[in-house]
């Protein structure tokens, strides 16, 4: 049977507790240092404590070590990942191929998105030389990924929910130029959600637009049926800087979405172990999200961009339908509550908050009416009543289990089995009492009260030749016994295969690599040497100033975002290239049409 991840991001160890009760079969942190989201940051101590609860359910801990280093950082890497390894982490997350070159205890290795995983060549040079999984590029279509998936082994995964970088992974320097902050070093200052002017060679402006890089969010819900065929082993959420509301909210959708479609399935199966028992109902609209687009799923079918702000609109609820001096009457499809927080756009097309401080019914009165005005429509992007409900949230995961009470002549033995087929049993001798009842209710009742712990009983059976009565006390103590015994048994029967990723001189596609590559230290200059790469241009973050290649590569077009594509519209009025300024720096925009990519440039 195939198993099917859902994985989900953990910005600390409360947040990583959270996604795996709520459904994850996996979660990846960063530790440290060394992560692509260096605030994001957490100690061994708190991954190992992660690890442990994780592994109860048999869910796993991935710790993302995917920035770029430096010579001098390299010892200090491979102590981080044997330490990593020590505590029982099921996998590593990597962007540097110099870490290959390491000598490291047999710690599974994952490509992470960062080594630009696009190219079906860089793909498949990745498998040969023994990566188990590769993680996907975003931008990949669904034909893509079949095809990938025809000429791989690997595992495949993939994100299906969240925040897009608009740079292919791995390929980005706009942080890196305008103020020395290097995404592929954890340290990304956002380019790409600041406010630019587009123009054209002449000076003439293409768009009012603000935030013309600015991306929707990622949303796969609809197509995980077709992800799962074509060949996702594993389906990622995008947010380890996201709080726990969040992860709750994200993970319960795709969890129950996923549920339905494996409980259809003949050879797929949940990758963990568990069944989750939800007292809400999830809500994607509800949380943080600039509006969402499946990306390029099934090709470049409509805009992707959220250019008129960067900023999380959440849900549109109505339009103003009144106005007055400290109110509004608002035509809402939903029931505004006190604390609400709502969004608007302004006459100049600026993102203006509000904040709820009485509702009665339709008529809003905010703390401030911030010039909303008759028609506007108004978004929800503070919901407090359901963020209330994710925070009171008693959602649980349970493991399923058989108990069975049987007798010898002398004592009673309590036999548990759970979902895994780990089994514990305790004895117990005491003298045989026949009970007053004529069932055996009792019993099970107690036998049955699991509350505090990880289980649940599915089935209960009383294999005794009459009615005994056995002392709530006692069995009591015999459940607690037991129940200890299967937990530390499955606390040692979690087993993590030793896995190396053998050094091979498979050949690199390339004989000549630039600074796209991000080789920026010894080790990954011998580990492209030694795959036959003739030429080396050292990365970015290294010889900034020697480089006049793009910043950024894309697929987000602003000509076809701006309906000015050569196949939407052969009348094109405006001069290439385009520029993008910020009133500090300029850009140029050119275009490659014939492969569909945005290139930029430092002007």
């Amino acid at each position: 049977m195939r198993k099917i991840e859902l994985l989900a991001p953990a910005k600390n160890l409360e947040t990583g507790i959270a996604a795996i009760n709520f459904g994850a079969d996996a979660v990846y942190i960063g530790p440290e240092k060394f992560s692509a989201r260096a605030a994001a940051s957490n100690s061994l101590e708190d991954i190992e404590k992660l690890i442990s609860h994780a592994h109860l359910y048999k869910a796993k801990v991935y710790a993302t070590i995917n920035t770029i280093l430096y010579d001098n950082e390299l010892e200090e890497a491979e102590k981080l990942i044997t330490d990593l390894y020590n505590r029982g982490i099921d996998a590593v997350i990597i962007q540097d191929m110099g870490i290959l070159e390491m000598n490291l205890p047999p710690v599974e290795l994952h490509a992470s998105t960062q080594t630009d995983n696009y190219d079906i060549e860089r793909i498949k040079f990745l498998d040969r030389i023994g990566f188990p999984r590769i993680v996907l590029a975003r931008e990949l279509s669904l034909q893509q990924i079949k095809d990938i998936r025809k000429e791989t082994k690997c595992e495949l995964e993939f994100f299906i929910h969240g925040a897009l970088c608009v740079s292919l992974s791995g390929r980005c320097y706009m942080s890196a130029a305008s103020g020395g902050r290097s995404a592929n070093r954890g340290q990304c200052a956002q380019p790409c959600r600041k406010n630019y002017t587009l123009t054209d060679a002449d000076g003439k402006i293409i768009s009012n637009s603000k935030y013309p890089l600015s991306l929707k969010d990622m949303n796969q819900t609809a197509n995980l049926i077709d992800l799962i065929d074509a060949g996702i082993d594993s389906l990622k959420i995008e947010g380890r800087l996201k709080d726990i509301d969040y992860v709750k909210n994200v993970t319960a959708h795709y969890r129950k979405a996923l549920d339905v479609i494996l409980e259809g399935g003949t050879d797929i199966v949940k990758a963990s172990s568990g069944k989750v028992y939800f007292d809400f109902s999830p809500d994607i609209m509800k949380t943080f999200n600039r509006g969402y687009t499946n990306y390029f799923m099934n090709g470049r079918t409509g805009s992707i961009g959220s250019s008129h702000t960067p900023k999380s609109l959440g849900k549109e609820i109505g339009k103003v339908a009144e106005i007055g001096n400290n109110w509004f009457r608002l035509k809402a499809i939903e029931k505004i509550n006190n604390g609400d927080g709502l969004a608007f756009f302004d006459r100049e097309k600026n993102v203006t908050g509000l904040k709820v401080n009485r509702a009665e019914d339709t008529k809003i009165f905010p703390l401030a009416m911030n010039g909303i005005y008759k028609d506007a429509a108004v978004y929800r992007n503070h919901d407090i009543l359901f963020d209330k409900t994710l925070s009171a949230s008693r959602t649980e995961r349970k493991i399923s289990i058989l108990m069975e009470l049987s007798e010898t002549e002398s004592w009673f033995k309590l036999t548990v089995t759970d979902e895994d087929n780990f089994i514990a049993w305790e004895e117990i001798e005491i003298a045989k009492e026949i009970s007053n009842s004529d069932d055996n209710s009792q019993i099970k009742k107690q036998l049955a009260k699991l509350g505090g712990t990880i289980f649940t009983a599915s089935d209960i059976k009383i294999n005794t030749t009459e009615n005994y009565f056995i002392p709530v006390s006692i069995l009591n103590d015999l459940r607690r016994k037991v129940m200890g015994k299967l937990l530390e048994t499955r606390i040692t029967g979690y087993k993590i295969e030793p896995m190396t990723i053998d050094r091979t001189e498979n050949p690199y596609p390339l004989k000549k690599v630039d600074y796209r590559h991000n080789i920026s230290n010894h080790l990954a200059e011998k580990f492209y040497g030694r795959h036959g790469v003739e030429e080396i241009e050292n990365s970015f973050e290294t010889s900034a100033s020697r480089i006049t290649g793009p910043l950024m590569t894309t697929k987000l077009c602003l000509k076809y975002e701006n309906n000015l594509c050569h196949k939407q519209n052969k009348t094109n009025k405006y001069i290439e290239p385009f520029y993008l300024t910020d009133g500090n720096l300029k850009y140029r925009v050119e275009f490659d049409c014939g492969n569909c990519f945005m290139l930029i440039f430092k002007e």
